[in-house]
């Protein structure tokens, strides 16, 4: 069954407040009851949630792809088995508040980052959240624009302002800077003030220095370890070798954030240079969200958005995903 095999009869307007036989409501996600390729992604009709305390439901408008998402489907990383409904983004509408909650109520429009990683769900057309996984929808973008923000920038934001204290003037490398998290890192790295290197293909280059990036490294044809001045941080978001090698343009006391789990050798290397070497795991975050926000209001921040698929054609953009060539996001519509 390919991504654009929806089930006969069923269409996703028509079915979006369909009722089981007992009248409970339900909808319809892309789900997966076996790991494995795209192929194992279908769209099935399942119970809507209900928010619990401290939780809403939000009515999804659109939904975030992210390689975690790709590498979950195949392996389930930290989840347990399928049966499972993917996705950590989400952009979309308060419908229900649950007992406790006071930030939101019906009507509101959110955008934000499922607890990561066992709050995944979001490509449905319904998900519950903690309400403070959430921050209101800049007014000034889109639900498209929005999804493409809450695990990328969050990362980023996380790695760079909170874990990495990066500071105006100080230099930071940015690997795959053209990709998800890689393209908001240069932004946020930018209004912070910082000497911003990327590296990427050639043909992104001139991407990368319209987001703000100072210096471009063609990984096809350039050593990033040939760097004529250290650097202070460095943001890995590709792990093994890369994270290695990457000690070796660090000064000391230098940091390299890495959103992929190290290796030994990494470590050792790390110890040898006097840098330090950290893992980080993305985490869902009110005030962060509220901190993207504000960049985006003020016009620091902006997801570039490569392509977008209709929920029933999510298989299809895991496809595309998993070439590792997608400039900036891909984005799941939903409404």
């Amino acid at each position: 069954m390919t991504s654009t095999d929806t089930p006969q009869n069923i269409s996703l307007p028509a079915r979006a407040e369909a009722t089981d036989s007992a009248g409970a409501p339900m909808m319809l996600a892309l789900h997966q009851t076996a790991l494995g390729g795209p192929e194992v992604l279908r769209l099935t009709e399942l119970p809507r949630p209900a928010p619990g305390p401290g939780q809403i439901l939000v009515a999804v408008h659109a939904a975030g792809l992210n390689p975690t998402d790709f590498k979950h489907r195949a392996l389930s990383i930290f989840l347990p088995p399928p049966p499972l409904t993917l996705g950590w983004d989400v952009s979309g509408t308060v419908v229900a508040a649950g007992i406790g909650v006071t930030l939101f109520q019906p009507g509101d429009e959110v955008f934000g980052m499922l607890p990561y990683p066992h709050g995944a769900g979001s490509h449905a057309q319904y998900v519950t959240g903690p309400a403070r996984a959430f921050a209101a929808k800049p007014s000034g973008i889109d639900h498209v624009q929005a999804a493409a923000l809450p695990l990328a920038a969050l990362s980023a934001w996380q790695a760079l302002v909170e874990t990495a204290h990066l500071r105006a003037g100080q230099r930071v490398l940015i690997h795959a800077a053209a990709g998800g998290v890689g393209h908001l890192a240069v932004q946020i790295a930018k209004e912070l003030g910082a000497h911003v290197t990327g590296t990427a293909s050639a043909p992104k280059h001139d991407f990368l220095r319209e987001l703000g990036a100072d210096t471009c490294i063609d990984y096809h044809s350039e050593d990033f370890t040939d760097a004529e001045e250290p650097y202070d941080v460095v943001l890995d978001t590709l792990g093994g070798k890369t994270a290695t090698r990457s000690v070796s343009v660090l000064r000391p006391g230098g940091l390299l954030v890495s959103l992929v789990p190290g290796r030994e050798d990494t470590q050792a290397a790390a110890k040898r240079a006097q840098v330090r070497v950290v893992t980080l795991i993305v985490e869902h975050d009110h005030a962060g969200m509220r901190a993207i926000a504000g960049l985006v209001d003020q016009g620091s921040l902006r997801a570039h958005v490569s392509g977008t698929f209709p929920l029933a054609d999510g298989a299809q953009a895991h496809v595309l995903g998993e070439t590792g060539r997608t400039t900036g996001k891909l984005v799941i519509t939903v409404r």
